[in-house]
């Protein structure tokens, strides 16, 4: 009869621990979100609940914009204008603290709300240059005088309907080099491609959506009239990205990441006169940049 007792205490016992094995297991498991990439090693944590800040340098491409101008005397748009980005060039410039604003410089702030999907504010500091000579259509007219205070615009008054006209510095010279800034919000996903064995270092692919305002100092003379004029929100932009982020460590990364993006410029201050003359026109961008950043 012991015999029997002490069977059943066993068992019972066995079934105790077991049941608090499980209950411990399941305590311990950590709700990861599910990638994209079939990579055998997990994460053993999540990042929801974690902030990310980086830092870090852009090289820009636009497409072809029309170009409205509008003012006292004059109401024309030059079509299919072409521009370049303008490269700080590389120096000591891009590590010294109190000019590291001068390059073109990408910042930006996220909050994991999942531990795949996250949302972030950022300042995008591009730069945008129009080719100068560069030969384009015009439609439109030009008055003989134009602006306030006046200006006159010798040969190049008349009415046009598609006809060539050679852009010299002596006509314009049209640039958002401090900068072409987009201020921006995105929503992102992160997918694991590879987790190393001990869950420190990985490979993730990070995806997003973005929109935001352009506020853009624009450095503008038309026929010489003209100023490098203050920031002001000129319009809008749209964009999309996906890039490859290595962390290093549990926090610390670097990153890769291209964007592409549409924006709508309503209102490009030129010669200064804001509430009688500006530029308006709509900028494709491709944007790739690289960063360091903290995840925390």
């Amino acid at each position: 009869m012991k015999k029997v007792y002490l069977v059943f205490f066993l068992l019972a016992f066995g079934k105790k621990l077991s049941a608090q094995d499980n209950t411990g297991a399941s305590a311990g498991q950590v709700k990861i979100g599910k990638s994209l990439f079939g990579n055998e090693v997990k994460r053993n944590f999540s990042r929801k609940g974690d902030f990310y800040f980086h830092w870090g340098y852009n090289h820009s491409w636009y497409g072809k914009s029309d170009i409205k101008f509008t003012g006292p005397g004059y109401d024309f748009t030059l079509k299919s204008v072409t521009a370049q980005d303008r490269q700080s060039p590389l120096s000591w410039d891009y590590l010294n603290p109190t000019l590291i604003s001068i390059p073109q410089y990408n910042i930006r702030v996220g909050y994991f709300f999942a531990d795949n999907y996250s949302v972030s504010i950022g300042w995008d500091h591009m730069k945008y240059v129009v080719d100068i000579p560069q030969t384009v259509a015009i439609t439109g007219t030009i008055g003989a005088q134009i602006s306030e205070p006046s200006v006159s615009t010798g040969a190049y008054a008349g009415t046009y309907n598609g006809q060539m006209i050679n852009l010299t510095p002596d006509v314009l010279t049209y640039e958002h080099t401090d900068g072409f800034n987009y201020a921006n919000i995105e929503f992102e996903r992160h997918d694991d491609i590879w987790v190393a064995p001990s869950r420190k270092t990985s490979l993730t692919m990070e995806t997003g959506l973005g929109g935001g305002m352009l506020v853009p100092r624009s450095d503008v003379r038309l026929f010489n009239q003209g100023r490098n004029n203050h920031w002001n929100v000129s319009g809008y932009g749209f964009s999309a990205k996906a890039g490859l982020k290595f962390y290093i460590t549990k926090g610390f990364y670097v990153q890769n990441t291209t964007k592409i993006g549409a924006t709508n410029l309503k209102n490009v201050h030129t010669t200064g006169n804001d509430k009688l003359e500006k530029a308006s026109q709509k900028i494709n961008f491709v944007e790739n940049l690289w960063v360091i950043g903290f995840q925390f």
